[in-house]
């Protein structure tokens, strides 16, 4: 199986991220962020994925260190779980809505990281969770997954709405740049023949 542990220690956080991709969506959280642990869960439940996270923040100053540094080390646990990416199908996309929130979310398993968000929530926090949150959450993923990854909400009203339907695309999506194609397991999925 496709696995891998990562444990980010700095004077801000202390994190440790377990990743299957060949799991069946079971999830352990313990971020201290109750909002983000709903989302991580969005992640393995629609990715298929078993995620475990525990994280100890510096949350009496804000969530920022924990969020982003939750998202940094879930990106260093995939590209450790992925391998050298042989067979992989590398590109990965889709569309989830959730009553009237609907995004569209593309991966490539690239090895260059890029990330494009195009959201703008209707409010600011959901609860006492800040919504900019989630896009740091997201840069630091591909800044250390090395991927590029396309979020674009494209409807929603509801806040809460909108950042659910954008994890669970991110699930979905992943689910499928991941998924190995039996007919190419030794093939890198580029002609440079390597990511």
């Amino acid at each position: 199986m496709r696995k891998a542990q990562v444990t980010r220690n700095t004077q801000e956080t202390q994190i440790t991220v377990a990743i299957n991709l060949d799991g069946q969506g079971k999830a352990e959280l313990n971020s201290g962020v109750p909002f983000l642990d709903h989302m991580l869960d969005q992640i393995a439940r629609h990715g298929i994925v078993d995620l475990n996270v525990i994280a100890n923040g510096d949350l009496h100053i804000d969530a920022h260190h924990t969020v982003e540094d939750i998202g940094i080390t879930l990106g260093q646990a995939l590209s450790q779980a992925i391998g050298d990416k042989k067979g992989i199908l590398r590109y990965g996309h889709a569309y989830v809505p959730l009553d009237e929130a609907l995004t569209r979310v593309v991966i490539d398993l690239s090895g260059r990281p890029g990330l494009q968000f195009n959201t703008v929530f209707t409010r600011a926090t959901i609860g006492s969770f800040d919504v900019d949150l989630i896009q740091e959450f997201f840069q630091g993923f591909v800044n250390h997954a090395m991927v590029t990854l396309h979020i674009d909400n494209l409807a929603g009203k509801n806040a809460h709405h909108q950042a659910e339907s954008i994890f669970k695309a991110f699930g979905r999506a992943l689910r499928m740049a991941v998924t190995v194609d039996p007919r190419c397991d030794n093939v890198i999925p580029s002609t440079k023949g390597v990511l």
